[in-house]
């Protein structure tokens, strides 16, 4: 493999590497357009909501359903197929449209489009900086990685004292920590693409792994920025 490498010249190493994190968002983007149009058709039926609303117990059932999923895809990635891989992804991606779709009840259809937008904005230039620089940002991953986990402590706290405080202040720390690891894992994904792989299994798997990883950065991202932006209905 290293004789492989070797004897391939420096643009074709970049357009191998450009090739594939263009499979990544590929994949990514279609993830998102199907938890968009999920969300919509769910929250636009008045059976659907009715029906989730007034069955918690399913709609929590969802919200583990899909922790599951992506557990389940991460730690198990390496035994399957990638079709498999991509089927459980874009599940997941359907499922996290569902429990989206309450967004559209509480926040305006004006404020959702202008908050994707700028989500859009602000992922783009993270991740294209990400791509390109020489820096280094695995510091940047590690103090992300770690304000995340603080995060997640302090949300699940607010869930029984229900502070303001602390409400703001994980949306705050949160946005910043999703641009950081906006840069960060994208530039994580560019150096995990093995070179000389193309085309294999492995090859797709790491591209659904990555596709899924942006995904989850930028649908964070998008839920704070949300809560900060988003005017109430």
């Amino acid at each position: 493999m290293n004789q492989y490498i070797n004897s391939m010249s420096a643009q074709a190493v970049a357009e191998e590497n450009q090739r594939f994190i263009t499979r990544v968002y590929g994949w990514m983007a279609l993830a998102l357009t199907l938890t968009g149009m999920t969300a919509m058709r769910v929250a636009s039926s008045q059976a659907m909501i009715s029906f989730l609303a007034s069955n918690m117990l399913l709609f929590w059932g969802l919200v583990i359903g899909e922790l599951l999923l992506v557990g389940y895809l991460a730690a198990a990635v390496g035994r399957m197929t990638a079709n498999t891989a991509l089927a459980v992804f874009l599940g997941y991606s359907v499922l996290n449209g569902v429990t989206l779709s309450f967004l559209f009840l509480a926040y305006t259809s004006e404020s959702i489009s202008s908050t994707f937008l700028l989500t859009a904005l602000t992922f783009g230039v993270m991740s294209f900086y990400g791509y390109v620089t020489k820096t280094d940002l695995t510091k940047i991953g590690n103090l992300a990685f770690m304000g995340l986990i603080g995060i997640i402590i302090a949300s699940l706290f607010n869930i029984f004292f229900r502070s303001p405080a602390i409400y703001w202040i994980t949306t705050y720390i949160g946005i910043l920590v999703f641009v950081g690891l906006t840069a960060y894992d994208t530039q994580k994904i560019k150096s995990m693409n093995i070179i000389g792989n193309e085309g294999t299994e492995e090859d797709r798997k790491e591209a659904i792994i990555g596709a899924l990883t942006l995904y989850l950065d930028f649908i964070n991202l998008f839920i704070l920025l949300l809560r900060l932006f988003g005017n109430r209905r």
